[in-house]
């Protein structure tokens, strides 16, 4: 399993870059690769990938929630095993940092290459750099998801 950690720090407050992030819907808009994402329900999200030639779709499921703060979540289905973090951290009013850390199991030869190139984490670098000029552009998030999913939860809790 690899694990890449990317960093940037973005001009919005705390909670616009996170209220940005739950609306997982809108992850094409930057994320290379990544053809569409379907939010199945507040915990589950369907996931369809185009890289390298080859598609896959999979499943996660958000774990931990903490609203400006952290989502965890890890894979429940398809060929590649992943499980993350990102985190948000109030560096001003109007400043904040996002850290992303997936750990990521790489199926297939195209994908084990590629880990091994280094093509997931200059990826990964480019998404993060994607999601700070797309959130900066904004100026303000498109919608947000402010409740609170703990781990071994059964549901969110509002």
């Amino acid at each position: 399993m690899s694990t890449v950690k990317e960093t940037v720090e973005v001009d919005v407050p705390v909670h616009t870059a996170y209220n940005q992030w739950t609306q997982f819907e809108e992850f094409p808009r930057f994320m290379e690769g990544v053809e569409e994402v379907r939010q199945v329900d507040d915990r589950h999200n369907h996931w369809t990938t185009k890289i390298g030639g080859t598609r896959r779709e999979f499943d996660t499921e958000i774990v931990d929630q903490l609203a400006d703060e952290r989502i965890t979540w890890r894979t429940t289905s398809g060929d590649t095993q992943q499980k993350g973090t990102v985190r948000f951290e109030r560096l001003d009013d109007t400043h904040t940092r996002v850290e992303l850390v997936m750990d990521i199991e790489p199926s297939g030869a195209v994908e084990k290459v590629a880990d091994v190139l280094g093509t997931i984490d200059r990826r990964v670098k480019g998404d993060m750099k994607r999601f700070k000029e797309y959130v900066e552009e904004r100026g303000s998030e498109s919608g947000a998801w402010r409740g609170r999913i703990r781990p071994g939860d059964a549901g969110p809790s509002l």
